[in-house]
């Protein structure tokens, strides 16, 4: 009897731990800082820990241009949520172009996964705004 209980009770746990497999959810953009945590007091891994490789084409963007960003590793990974902000103000800037297995978050200037398949890079095109030159920074 107990086990019966504690196994239904293990199968509607799992059901509420999924993660997002189809990408990040719109609210991610109510966090007004960069990298604020969803939950409790979590922290971002040290750099040299990380074992992937983010780079962007550029770190300076002139009125419409496009930035490549890149994300490889020597692990797995299946999901990613990138934001671009502007180096200067911290505030949310440009938007990315959607491509294969992703989802952009233009309220927020922001792109994610789009499935859950394991992958071992993933490219993306920001595109700058029509108005404006500066810095980028992609979190």
């Amino acid at each position: 009897m107990y086990f019966k209980i504690g196994f239904i009770c293990c199968v509607v746990l799992v059901r509420f731990a999924e993660s997002f497999s189809s990408g990040a959810p719109a609210d991610v953009c109510v966090k007004e800082r960069f990298n604020q945590p969803n939950h409790g007091e979590h922290r971002s891994q040290p750099l040299e820990s990380i074992p992937y490789q983010i780079i962007a084409s550029a770190a300076t963007y002139n009125p419409g241009e496009t930035i490549t960003l890149t994300i490889t590793g020597n692990e797995l990974f299946r999901g990613f949520f990138f934001q671009a902000r502007d180096a200067t103000t911290q505030e949310w800037v440009g938007e990315f172009i959607e491509s294969q297995n992703t989802k952009t978050i233009p309220e927020c200037s922001s792109v994610t996964h789009a499935d859950n398949r394991d992958k071992t890079q993933a490219v993306f095109v920001w595109k700058a705004p029509e108005y404006k030159s500066g810095q980028v920074f992609f979190t």
